[in-house]
């Protein structure tokens, strides 16, 4: 006999997690089926454990730079590649158990095993203790994604690398080359080149991180390159070949006429986008798909009734925070469909989603880039201010980058807001409440923002946007 819920998720992973949380919270019976580990790919693989490994390739970088801080050191310091990758795994493994703990604080069923779909709202579990049947009202896929591989050059773990590889690396890279400028791939550039490896970046558009504003990609690639990083945009890689000593690239520069070359690495990381998990999980005949990502609705609804989708599995941006909004939404709208009147679910507005990247310094931003605004037939009105300007900044030893800001000039409404520099994927959530409250520019300009912070450049680039900035 199948077992019988309220709602099933397929995947554990920061959607899948949180809307069985947010379901359980609304009086649902809930359960969850995980193939891996619970938190998926982000908790275990992904968001929490690099952040750890940047963590320790920061300090080592303040350590090397302590002189700047009027501080001297007894020793030399030195990276332990080993400890720095078990503090990382570490901390996944607290988050995979505190993940554990929701789930039996919430009182979620969890079962281990392979889910694969029999019907829009009914499932197989594949696990250590055989096969089960499940049933439910309602099922939500949160079956995630997984990087893409080179087709000419399949990740071996050995020579050429996912961000998985990356992760947990049984050598230091001497000499390291990197496909990819997106978030992924200039992570782990910037991890690498401060734990001393020779790193290259090829990207095949015609500037790094190409989803971010011209100017922040045009000061990343500068700053990165004063780093010591080798950065070739407009450039493709056409061929490699591992061996058991390194891997030999043929590189095609920019440009029609580009020359290609061959050159040497030791390793080599792919960060040329992701493929989502939906294939072998029977939803071929329950959903419409577009490049393997499932179709969905505002709230999450698929084509078929009771079938529900979030996260990497659909239409990006592919971020663990916009799945965790994509399932506590879909949670709330199975919740009313079943008859909580008190529950208002909100659709989602992918205008508000910001986006982080963690390497150094630090990119953030959300709405629209400066060309996508005026391409969108709005008149704006442009602010910025840097943080050699800003007091805190100074004190910290930080004055690399700038915050700008993208204004509507006629109606004052905040289009987009673009940050480069230390800590600001902290501070762009300012902004990120400002658009989602539909605040206008006089509404920042009239907030107090404490002092001396780092916050104070996000008022200040406001007020540049409206020509009365104060500090330059």
């Amino acid at each position: 006999m199948a077992e019988n819920y309220d709602l099933i998720v397929l995947g554990s992973g920061p959607g899948g997690y949180v809307a069985a949380i947010r379901a359980a919270q609304l009086g649902l019976k809930v359960a969850i089926v995980e193939r891996e580990l619970l938190g998926g790919i982000c908790l275990n693989w992904g968001c929490i454990p690099t952040k750890a490994l940047l963590r320790s390739a920061e300090i080592l970088h303040y350590a090397q730079h302590a002189d700047s801080y009027g501080l001297k050191l007894a020793g030399k310091i030195e990276a332990d590649l080993a400890a720095v990758v078990k503090r990382s795994r570490g901390v996944a493994k607290q988050l995979n158990q505190g993940v554990t703990h929701l789930m039996k604080k919430n009182k979620i069923t969890l079962h281990l095993g392979t889910g694969t779909m029999t019907g829009p709202t009914s499932m197989t579990v594949k696990g250590d203790k055989g096969e089960e049947q499940l049933s439910a009202k309602h099922v939500i896929l949160a079956v995630g994604a997984r990087a893409r591989d080179l087709p000419f050059a399949p990740a071996d773990g050995k020579r050429i690398w996912t961000y998985r590889h990356a992760m947990t690396p049984t050598e230091m890279p001497t000499k390291l080359l990197v496909i990819g400028s997106g978030a992924i791939g200039i992570e782990f550039a910037s991890f690498y080149n401060d734990m001393g490896a020779e790193v290259t970046v090829v990207e095949m558009l015609d500037r790094i991180v190409p989803v971010e504003d011209a100017e922040i990609s045009a000061q990343l690639e500068k700053s990165l390159t004063k780093q010591g990083i080798t950065i070739m945009t407009g450039a493709g890689v056409e061929s490699i070949a591992a061996s058991a000593s390194g891997v030999k690239a043929k590189i095609k520069g920019k440009g029609k006429d580009g020359k290609v070359a061959d050159q040497d690495f030791s390793h080599c990381i792919v960060a040329v986008g992701i493929v989502p998990n939906t294939e072998n999980v029977g939803i071929e005949k329950l959903v419409e798909m577009d490049r393997g990502f499932i179709q969905i609705d505002p709230y999450g609804r698929t084509k078929s009734k009771g079938l529900w989708a979030i996260g990497d599995c659909t239409p990006g941006p592919w971020l663990a925070h916009k799945a965790s909004h994509e399932g506590v939404t879909a949670a709330e709208a199975i919740a009313q469909e079943l008859g909580n009147k008190d529950v208002h679910p909100h659709a989602l507005d992918r205008s508000n989603i910001p986006g982080c990247t963690y390497c150094h310094p630090q990119v953030a931003s959300v709405g629209l880039t400066e060309a996508k605004a005026k391409e969108a037939g709005h008149e704006v009105r442009v602010g910025k201010f840097p943080f050699i300007g800003n007091g805190k900044a100074i004190a910290l030893g930080e004055t690399e980058g700038f915050i700008k800001t993208v204004v509507d000039a006629k109606t004052g409404e905040l289009l987009g807001a673009h940050m480069i520099g230390a800590e600001v994927t902290e501070l762009i959530q300012g902004y990120t409440v400002g658009k989602t409250a539909e605040l206008l520019d006089e509404d920042f300009a009239q907030t107090i923002f404490p002092h001396p912070t780092l916050s104070e450049m996000m008022h200040e680039s406001i007020l540049s946007a409206q020509g009365r900035v104060i500090h330059i």
